[in-house]
């Protein structure tokens, strides 16, 4: 299997990975990832994870091509459309290569592959996944993970954690900056659910610009908030989110690493479609303003646009207000119980 990045994808990517295990439980399963998303991957059980570094440039190829070398594969599932997963999967020897249906395999993936998943239209990214199952017969694809947290990370996450409260989770930065929403608006949900009763926590990872984003949130809520903005790994971060109750974030790979922990999410979206970039089967829960947005740029609706278009431009989440989200999180607390 060929999926270097991103932690979304490759989270979402996991459920494909255990259906198949479920299916055929004596398969013997290789993995080429890429090093953060590796943190996902490493300890998933019947799993073996190859690491490519793509910050070494050529040598990450050397490294992948001397853990290759002599083997062979029955099937590869080339899983991402980009020129870099394309060179790397030439590493990969197996007769059956699969890859992307001919509309979506762009960047020239299909000149790397020699089979095709069926086509979709408008599928979700764990359903574009779904079809690499399918290719190879697995008839069973109910979307499930099963990603094992280590005893370390949560016992870590329980401490930086208020103690036996209902944790609302925010993650306020996406990796681009523009699909971040505003931090007054994050510090009005932060002092709402507050009011509600539940403790407030923010996550994130360390770059400069997710602290400052921290900082302004934190410095407009007339709440206590538990700061953990760049102190987790990916596999503590991956553990607070299973201590907590409910998550607000934009387009980020975090929400669905909530998903993959069953803890329900808020999405805010603007520029990606969250019909395929969304918190899996919690659609209803989505603050979408894809299709406006799209609509008034391109002048049609989502669905006559190819599968994917964003929508542009740098202040697109300040047309999200307040209370839609507020509204948002009253009917989610509602619906799922969450009011103990």
């Amino acid at each position: 299997m060929l999926r270097l990045s991103s932690i979304g994808d490759v989270c979402n990517a996991i459920s494909m990975v255990q259906a198949i295990q479920r299916e055929c439980p004596d398969a013997r399963l290789t993995w080429i990832v890429g090093r953060s998303e590796a943190q996902l991957v490493e300890g998933l059980p019947g799993v073996e994870s190859i690491v490519y570094h793509k910050q070494r440039g050529l040598a990450a190829y050397a490294a992948v091509r001397r853990q290759l070398q002599g083997r062979r594969f029955d099937v590869l599932l080339h899983m991402q459309v980009s020129i870099r997963a394309s060179l790397v999967s030439l590493l990969v020897r197996s007769p059956r290569r699969i890859g992307f249906d001919r509309a979506r395999a762009v960047e020239g993936q299909w000149l790397f592959t020699n089979s095709t998943v069926q086509a979709q239209r408008h599928a979700h990214v764990v359903d574009g996944f779904k079809a690499f199952a399918a290719a190879i017969g697995v008839s069973d694809y109910t979307p499930s993970w099963d990603i094992p947290i280590d005893s370390a990370d949560r016992e870590m996450a329980r401490a930086l954690l208020p103690e036996g409260g209902r944790v609302f989770a925010i993650v306020p930065a996406a990796s681009d900056k523009a699909r971040n929403w505003t931090p007054e608006g994050y510090a009005a949900l932060a002092d709402h659910a507050g009011a509600r009763g539940f403790a407030v926590a923010l996550f994130g990872g360390p770059t400069s610009a997710e602290r400052q984003l921290a900082d302004a949130v934190r410095n407009r809520a007339n709440v206590p908030i538990t700061d953990c903005v760049g102190r987790t790994t990916l596999g503590q971060l991956r553990a607070l989110l299973a201590e907590t109750r409910l998550l607000l974030a934009p387009d980020t790979g975090p929400i669905h690493l909530a998903v993959s922990q069953g803890v329900p999410v808020i999405g805010l979206y603007c520029h990606s479609n969250p019909r395929r970039t969304g918190p899996y089967g919690g659609l209803d829960y989505v603050v979408n303003h894809y299709d406006r947005a799209v609509q008034e740029q391109t002048g049609r609706p989502w669905q006559a646009l190819p599968w994917g278009t964003r929508a542009r431009g740098a202040d697109l989440m300040s047309a999200i207000r307040v209370s839609e989200v507020v509204e948002m999180f009253d009917r989610i607390v509602t619906d799922r119980g969450l009011t103990e």
